[in-house]
């Protein structure tokens, strides 16, 4: 295959990443892996689709460290013609983008839904990321797996829901994602609820949610493949992200801790129950956030924590993804006419 990973910005990828150890891991089972950052697209005047694009040159790398370091060399960029892909990966976060770049998420799904359109497969599907770029998205799912949820901006609404919560919840914006803006309002915040809730309002519109006690515990990052645990040799990809303070947020981009997790039947349950729609919306590979019995996340960008699983479990749960997107080309070229949306859970 000929495979490309879409990212924020090439240049400022880490080989911690996730999607690094994907591009490896596809350049070592002999496919063509390329970077592209969500700047690098063109829509040219005659119609067609091009990408600069790098790849990294050896036939074999021993660290993510040095294949990352060969695929930013500056004189590897390459354009390319889209249409050469078999499969376009999105894995680019647009919350990194918000402040800087605001047009960036946007452009990503708008051009992901042009290589779809032109016959290459992406996932996830595009058109249902573009309805993901807000929290929002997050409201379509069963509502027996979220957290109790207002969306407004409204100071009165606002506090008057905090109360009924018994002056407990968690403030964060509609848009963003990585633990940024997240407020956490207790007996002890509630004097500042007021500039909280102008604070994150500043930015749109407000999202506060009952405080789950079990978050106290971190939560759950599970890896979900085409509606079911992402599982290799009996061992689902999924950890546990502790904070290491008392900051609210767990995410390991804030200092969490990864631990090793059981799953259990609810969890399992809660699988079950956003199945339909993630199947329905051509999420290929997402990250169910879990705390207690509900549901805090559904990231269907950039889920990230493949590195902490295998350190955890030493398995190494990416090439299963590799195959699968094998699995799915192979389909595409007996079949062309599936539409993306449903190829990308095939």
């Amino acid at each position: 295959m000929k495979i490309g990973f879409v990212v924020n910005d090439v240049a400022t990828e880490k080989s911690v990443y996730t999607t690094t150890r994907l591009a490896m891991t596809a350049h070592r089972m002999g496919h063509e892996a390329y970077h592209m950052g969500i700047g690098d697209f063109a829509y040219e005047a005659d119609g067609s689709l091009s990408a600069r694009a790098r790849t990294a040159s050896s036939k074999s790398y021993k660290s993510l460290e040095r294949y990352l370091a060969d695929v930013q060399k500056p004189d590897v960029e390459q354009r390319l013609r889209v249409d050469e892909f078999d499969v376009v990966m999105l894995r680019f976060d647009p919350a990194d983008d918000a402040e800087e770049n605001p047009w960036a998420g946007n452009a990503g799904v708008a051009f992901g839904q042009l290589f779809a359109a032109a016959g290459v497969l992406v996932v996830n599907d595009p058109t249902s990321l573009a309805n993901a770029l807000s929290k929002a998205y997050f409201q379509h799912f069963p509502e027996i797996v979220r957290p109790r949820t207002l969306i407004c901006r409204d100071e009165e609404m606002i506090e008057q829901f905090v109360a009924d919560l018994g002056g407990r919840a968690v403030l964060k914006p509609l848009q963003g994602s990585g633990g940024s803006g997240v407020f956490l309002v207790n007996s002890k915040e509630s004097p500042n609820l007021s500039q909280i809730i102008e604070a994150i309002s500043r930015d749109g519109y407000v999202v506060t949610q009952e405080y789950l006690p079990e978050a106290k515990s971190g939560d759950i990052r599970m890896f979900v493949m085409n509606g079911r645990p992402l599982e290799v040799d009996g061992q689902v990809a999924a950890f546990r992200r502790v904070s290491q303070s008392d900051d609210l947020r767990s995410n390991m981009s804030t200092g969490g801790k990864a631990q090793k997790v059981k799953i259990t039947d609810d969890m399992l349950e809660m699988v079950e129950a956003v199945r339909p729609k993630l199947i329905a919306d051509g999420m290929t590979l997402v990250g169910l956030d879990i705390v207690g019995d509900k549901l805090m996340e559904v990231n269907v960008f950039s889920p990230g924590g493949f590195g902490s699983c295998e350190q955890l479990y030493g398995i190494d749960f990416v090439p299963r993804v590799i195959e699968d997107l094998e699995r799915k080309v192979s389909v595409r070229r007996h079949y062309s006419d599936i539409p993306n949306v449903r190829l990308a859970t095939l």
